[in-house]
């Protein structure tokens, strides 16, 4: 079965995100890590977060990591671009 992209998408399932999934990013004057929630993916192909405080950001994709199960079933934060759209590691 073949998965169409929806008006909705905005590109984020080549990403391997999805509307309303928790993620974390990369503060940029303080250098923490912030959790956010995705809300879609920007024009300039960063990604649309809202923060713990509400406001909505626009983060670079290099800049976010994404929570996955390890090979314990321990949760692991990975770089979002380590993550190979989507691939679920830990089967190999």
């Amino acid at each position: 079965m073949s998965r169409r992209a929806s008006p909705v998408d905005d590109g984020l399932a080549e990403l391997g995100l999805e509307i309303g999934q928790l993620v974390r990013y990369l503060g940029g004057a303080d250098k923490r890590f912030h959790d956010g929630v995705v809300l879609r993916r920007e024009r300039d192909g960063s990604v649309g977060l809202r923060d713990e405080r509400g406001r909505a950001r626009a983060i670079a994709v290099e800049a976010i990591e994404i929570r996955v199960l390890g090979p314990r079933g321990g949760a692991q934060w990975i770089p979002l671009t380590d993550a190979g759209g989507g691939l679920q590691l830990g089967l190999f």
